[in-house]
């Protein structure tokens, strides 16, 4: 990720990405620093403190560009004041063996930091934080991968104890006793602090177009059941290209065939809308763009006696678009940049008025 901001970015550049041991890529004006993953080292733990260092004392004119995959809750290891590096070693151990999914496990880690949890973004305000993310987790939450250092953090300190306690974890009594102190929660969801805070997921998504349909679905019903990684309303925007695998009998077309994979996953969610189509103007081999979806898509058809898995089962999304009068045409468009895809998340109180319209 690095590399590739580096041969990518056009200005004064200057960083430090911490990756596991045998895992660096030599760059030039970016440091890498390895360091021990899935048990943090004193590597990690230096790194953690001269990343915090870095983006203090920043303006609004900057700049700060955070780059996250899996494996960062390990190797961005800082102890919160009064707990040794130490007590975090013993507590990551004991969760490691305790078998605890991942999200309990960073719920722990967020509130045994300096760093995660939101505290490097909060730390560098009134910077601008850029957030770009390769997910590791399901349901791809920003605030679950590598323990969101820069995203907001709905756990509390009575959620990690509660944790602690399932495992029958009461080691370092130093943990134990900063987790009843609760002296200093992460930052939550409309922090002033992380006002200036972007997350991208993605603008090259590949991979067959019914998987990212449902993959998008998921975090579309995240974002209506958590409100994550963002509370409504909201525009999860992406771009790339997927492929379809044409094993039926029908003609295909990533886009089409993305849109109804999302709409059978999301089964009529109200307040969800989207739309998806290729910049060309031609989706596949058909001279339409794309087409649209909204909640009342698998109503509509079922009305019309269209079973719309079965026209997903046979590649057959173009002429289920069709039926339904919402296909996307544009003509030519003169350009290729990839595929569009936008999804509409609504507020509840902005459902009627969306459906009256």
């Amino acid at each position: 990720m690095a590399k590739a901001v580096e041969e990518a970015w056009p200005g004064p550049l200057s960083g430090l990405v911490v990756t596991r041991y045998g895992h660096a890529v030599p760059c030039e004006r970016i440091e890498i620093v390895e360091a021990s993953h899935p048990v943090p080292d004193e590597s990690g733990h230096r790194a953690a403190r001269r990343m915090l260092e870095m983006v203090h004392g920043l303006g609004r004119d900057d700049l700060v560009l955070a780059l996250i995959s899996g494996g960062g809750s390990a190797l961005l290891s800082l102890p919160a004041p009064g707990l040794s590096f130490a007590d975090k070693q013993a507590v990551n151990a004991a969760l490691l063996r305790s078998g605890a999914p991942i999200g309990e496990m960073n719920t722990v880690r967020k509130h045994l930091s300096a760093i995660k949890g939101g505290r490097l973004a909060a730390a560098a305000f009134p910077a601008r934080v850029v957030t770009l993310v390769i997910s590791d987790v399901p349901g791809n939450d920003p605030a679950d991968i590598a323990s969101g250092p820069t995203v907001a953090d709905k756990s509390t300190f009575a959620d990690a104890r509660a944790v602690l306690a399932k495992y029958a974890i009461s080691e370092p009594r130093s943990v134990i006793a900063h987790l009843d102190r609760a002296a200093d929660e992460t930052p939550k969801p409309g922090s002033p602090q992380l006002a200036n805070t972007t997350t991208i997921l993605g603008d090259a998504l590949e991979g067959e177009a019914r998987e990212v349909g449902r993959v998008m679905a998921g975090i579309a019903r995240q974002v209506v059941t958590h409100g994550q990684p963002a509370p409504p309303p909201l525009v999860l925007l992406s771009g790339g290209e997927t492929t379809v695998t044409v094993r039926g009998k029908g003609r295909g077309g990533r886009n089409v065939e993305f849109l109804l994979a999302l709409a059978v996953a999301l089964d009529g969610l109200p307040g969800i809308f989207a739309l998806a189509a290729d910049t060309d103007g031609v989706d596949g081999a058909e001279e339409i763009a794309g087409a649209m979806v909204t909640p009342d898509t698998l109503e509509r058809a079922a009305k019309l006696g269209i079973n719309a898995k079965e026209r997903l089962a046979d590649n057959d999304a173009h002429s289920f678009f069709e039926a339904l009068g919402d296909q996307v045409i544009t003509g030519p468009t003169l350009t290729n940049v990839n595929d569009f895809r936008a999804i509409l998340v609504l507020e509840r109180q902005d459902y009627a008025f969306a459906g009256a319209t």
